[in-house]
């Protein structure tokens, strides 16, 4: 644990910010956020993990932790990786971790560092990330008990030295207690860091990016019309819920699915595949 001196040495927050770690190399992670429609900037972030950083703040009518949370939903709804939301504001700081089409998991700390989480969360994540079962726990057990000395930040950092031993190391600058503006210049002086935009709808239909995908690995023909159909019709009712409550997070999460159920039909007619009952 850090001492008194240290921790004095260490910054609150600052601004409203958050990032999105995806367990998954960079290569992979391109063609899927390239579907959220928003410029972020993408880097390696240690071993089998990437950062992806929001260019700009979308999140100024809205609730930054509903935002980055419905990102790492629709980053994960159609990919076999599991995507992790940072996020922090003036008034609190927490983490999303969506994995395929399991109900997200997350935590969220008061500004001074005041647990305001269910404690049986942080057990789930773990379990979800497959971290070690003794050590990730108990120190992941502890960010849920009082400590006056720790604020959300140090919460945040927390969280963050548990991944560490799972292979994430952050870029320089990339720490959760920066504003948005601040990270964005970090990320963009990041080594292999490169910029992950809407390519247009010809990249759905890429077979590369629909292999990453729920579709292409597992099942191809019939049963892959049937996910495909059923992602359209999820990523129409999620995109309409997201515009009802104005949540741009939401509404790029039915973006995906849309993109997914597309490219899924669009692949198999490309391919040719043969029904296999």
């Amino acid at each position: 644990m850090p001492t008194d001196a240290a921790r004095k040495r260490e910054q609150p927050l600052r601004g409203t910010g958050g990032i999105l770690l995806c367990r998954a190399a960079p290569d992979a992670v391109a063609p899927a956020a390239g579907l959220l429609r928003r410029p972020t900037l993408l880097a390696p972030a240690g071993r089998v993990w990437s950062v992806l950083v929001p260019c700009e703040l979308p999140w100024q009518d809205e609730p930054v932790d509903l935002v980055l949370s419905g990102w790492a939903a629709a980053l994960a709804v159609g990919a076999p990786w599991p995507v992790l939301a940072l996020w922090w504001d003036a008034d609190r700081g927490g983490f999303s971790l969506a994995s395929g089409v399991r109900r997200s998991v997350g935590y969220v700390w008061l500004a001074d560092g005041r647990p305001a989480g269910e404690d049986e969360a942080m057990r789930t994540f773990a379990a979800r990330l497959g971290l070690d079962p003794v050590f990730a726990v108990e120190a992941l057990d502890g960010l849920t008990r009082p400590d006056p000395d720790a604020d959300a930040a140090a919460r945040l950092r927390g969280v963050l030295a548990v991944l560490a031993h799972d292979g994430l190391a952050l870029p320089t600058g990339l720490v959760p207690v920066r504003p948005a503006d601040a990270l964005a210049d970090a990320a963009g002086m990041a080594g292999g860091v490169r910029r992950a935009d809407w390519a247009g709808w010809r990249e759905v239909v890429r077979p590369e990016l629909v292999e990453a995908s729920v579709v292409g690995p597992l099942m191809r023909g019939r049963r892959a019309r049937l996910l495909a159909t059923g992602q359209l019709a999820a990523g129409v009712a999620l995109g309409a819920w997201g515009l009802g409550r104005r949540s741009g997070g939401w509404v790029a999460a039915g973006g995906v699915l849309l993109a997914q159920g597309l490219g899924g039909l669009a692949y198999d007619w490309v391919r040719g595949a043969a029904p296999r009952g």
